[in-house]
């Protein structure tokens, strides 16, 4: 049974910084990508930061520049420094791995449970 667990997440001014974590768990074969995704009231999902295996990564337009993705492969874990945040960064954020399950062919994908990040005076 893969797992991923977030933590980070919390109330934060506008300019302020928060970093989020997310360690996947379980029986797993290899991790082919790691990401963010955020989901605002009202809203669809979308993409914040994603990361390869090979370090290669890919930010939405909006969070360019205030954002960074990162990667420990070797504890299967990904984290998001978010700087410079304003309050339409308000989102539940959820960590996303594409991986290869120990024992099985093919690959698949997994969600956290999501992390609340508000960001307000």
């Amino acid at each position: 049974q893969v797992q991923l667990v977030e933590s980070g997440g919390g109330l934060v001014q506008p300019g302020g910084s928060l970093r989020l974590s997310c360690a996947a768990s379980g029986s797993i074969f290899s991790i082919s990508s790691m990401g963010w995704y955020r989901q605002a009231p009202g809203k669809e999902r979308e993409l914040v930061a994603a990361i390869v295996s090979d370090g290669s990564t890919n930010y939405a337009d909006s969070v360019k520049g205030r954002f960074t993705i990162s990667r420990d492969n070797t504890k299967n874990s990904v984290y998001l420094q978010m700087n410079s945040l304003k309050p339409e960064d308000t989102a539940v954020y959820y960590c996303n791995a594409k991986l290869i399950p120990l024992g099985r062919w093919g690959q698949s994908e997994y969600w956290g449970q999501g992390t609340q990040v508000t960001v307000s005076s």
